[in-house]
């Protein structure tokens, strides 16, 4: 397959809307429908979604950037700290999205003197939506691509070069949508132990990640402690923590 799509889905005069952002966008809207009608069929108070987006929000944007800053290019963005801000020059990592999101949401959970891993299991189906959209988002970007293949789905993005490469986008978006179908068929039973849902979560997505990162490039090679990339070593320990929470879970 041959991918040559215009990352800029409409463009009038100087403002442009990308399909990235609608995706982001769209990803937003779906996490924040899902989790309002999750907490309804759980007779759960769902003015919790309106006090969970600003925080949730600017805690993946922050720790998005951060991480990618200081995980990915360390060296160049400690020498030129204020690009940092940069964001529309892009470098996002979600490792540091989803640590900036817990903390978002701990602020919550102190200031409504609710369970944090209360709402941890009630945002795990919503944050999957929300992932597969901007996986899906990045391949309208044609970026976080794979590694050069001969599979007969290889993808030439003309936009990088003209060489086969794995999807690996799409693979990360699949893997996500199908946990999130998962998931979704065991809500009920997994809501019913604290921390069982965001365990599964964390194994799943991560699990996930590993092996999407099998076939992409590496973006960082400053840790050559193990035999793992970057973004496996981020990996580990978000799924020891959710093997951590499915077993407490499962103790309580």
């Amino acid at each position: 397959m041959n991918w040559n799509v215009d990352p800029i889905l409409l463009q009038l005069g100087s403002i442009s809307l990308h399909w990235y952002g609608l995706l982001f966008a769209t990803g937003i809207w779906a996490g924040a429908s899902l989790l309002k009608r999750l907490l309804v069929e759980g007779k759960q108070n769902a003015e919790l979604v309106d006090e969970l987006f600003l925080p949730v929000f600017i805690g993946i944007l922050v720790g998005a950037r951060l991480m990618h800053c200081l995980a990915y290019e360390p060296d160049y963005f400690l020498a030129h700290p204020i690009e940092m801000l940069y964001l529309w020059k892009g470098g996002l990592a979600s490792h540091g999205g989803g640590l900036g999101a817990i903390l978002g949401v701990l602020w919550v959970a102190k200031r409504q003197k609710v369970g944090l891993l209360f709402l941890l299991d009630y945002l795990a189906l919503p944050t999957l939506a929300f992932a597969v959209c901007v996986r899906t988002g990045n391949m309208m970007n044609s970026e976080i691509y794979g590694t050069v293949t001969d599979m007969p789905w290889g993808t030439v993005f003309e936009r990088i070069d003209m060489l086969p490469r794995h999807p690996a986008q799409l693979y990360e978006a699949l893997g996500y949508l199908l946990l999130a179908l998962l998931l979704w068929r065991f809500r009920r039973g997994l809501l019913a132990l604290e921390g069982r849902l965001f365990g599964a979560f964390l194994i799943g997505v991560f699990v996930i990640r590993m092996l999407v990162e099998t076939v992409k490039p590496e973006q960082a090679s400053y840790i050559p402690v193990l035999p793992l990339t970057v973004g496996q070593i981020l990996s580990l320990p978000f799924i020891l923590t959710g093997v951590w929470l499915w077993l407490r879970a499962r103790r309580s």
